[in-house]
C-alpha cells in the first residue's frame, strides 16, 4: 500500500511539474505574440493573410491542448487524455504543414521580420523538422508516460524561438547567449527535475536536449550555406 501511494504521489508530482512547464511555455508565447495577435483581438488582428491567422490559431491550440492533456492526467481522466491524443496527433501534423506553408508565403512576400531571408528559412526549417521528429517519437512511445510527456515538452520548446524573438525587452537580444539561454532554461529545468525526482536524467531528456542544442548551433551555418541561399531565391522567384 505504501509503495502504491508513493507511486501515485510521484505521478502527480510529475504532472504538476509538466503543467508548470507548459504554463511557462504559454508565458513566452503570449508575451511574444500579445501585441500583434492576442491583444490585437485574434480574429481582428491585422495579419498579412488568412494563412497566418490559421497558423496562429493552430499553434495556439497546440499550447492549450498540452495544458489540457496534462490536466486530464492529473485528474485521472486517462481515457479522455487518450481520445484527445488522437486530435493532438492530427494537430501536430497540421502544425508542420501549415508552418511550412506560412514560411514559404512569408518568403514570397519578402516579409521583413528583422533577419535575412536565408536565416528565416534555415531557422524555421530546422525548428519545424525537429518538432516533427520529436512529436513522432512521442507518439511512438506513448505507452511510456514518462518518455511521452518529456518528448512533447521538448518538441514544443523546439518551436519557441519565433515567440521569444518577438519579446519587447532588450535584454533578450543583448547576445545570442541571452536569447538561447532563456530557451535552454527549459532544458535545464527538465534535467534538474529528473535528477531530483528520478536520481538520474531520463534518456529522452538527454537525447531530446542534445537535438535541440544541435539545432541551435546548426542555424547560422545552414543560413550561410550556398544551397540555402539558392533555395531562398528560388522560393522568392528571384
Amino acid at each position: 500500500m505504501e509503495k502504491e501511494r508513493a507511486y501515485v504521489l510521484g505521478e502527480h508530482r510529475d504532472d504538476l511539474f509538466f503543467m508548470a512547464m507548459f504554463l511557462l511555455v504559454l508565458v513566452i508565447v503570449f508575451v511574444g505574440f500579445a501585441h500583434t495577435y492576442y491583444l490585437a483581438g485574434i480574429f481582428h488582428a491585422k495579419l498579412p493573410s488568412l494563412l497566418v491567422h490559421v497558423h496562429g490559431a493552430i499553434f495556439s491550440c497546440w499550447i492549450l491542448l498540452l495544458f489540457a492533456q496534462t490536466a486530464l492526467v492529473l485528474a485521472n481522466h486517462v481515457e479522455w487524455h487518450k481520445r484527445l491524443g488522437v486530435f493532438g496527433a492530427v494537430l501536430g501534423g497540421a502544425m508542420v504543414i501549415v508552418g511550412f506553408a506560412t514560411l514559404v508565403a512569408a518568403l514570397r512576400r519578402h516579409a521583413n521580420l528583422g533577419m535575412r531571408p536565408e536565416s528565416l528559412f534555415a531557422d524555421d526549417v530546422l525548428q519545424l523538422s525537429l518538432f516533427a521528429v520529436l512529436v513522432c517519437w512521442a507518439l511512438l512511445v506513448r505507452a511510456d508516460g514518462a518518455a511521452h510527456k518529456r518528448l512533447m515538452l521538448l518538441a514544443t520548446v523546439s518551436l519557441l524561438g519565433p515567440a521569444l524573438s518577438r519579446w519587447p525587452y532588450a535584454f533578450v537580444f543583448s547576445s545570442a547567449w541571452a536569447f538561447f539561454g532563456i530557451l535552454d532554461s527549459y532544458l535545464i529545468f527538465l534535467i534538474l527535475y529528473d535528477f531530483w525526482s528520478r536520481r538520474k536524467v531520463h534518456r529522452v531528456t538527454i537525447l531530446g536536449s542534445l537535438l535541440i542544442v544541435a539545432m541551435q548551433y546548426a542555424m547560422a551555418p545552414l543560413a550561410h550555406a550556398g544551397f540555402m541561399h539558392r533555395c531562398t531565391l528560388w522560393i522568392q522567384g528571384s
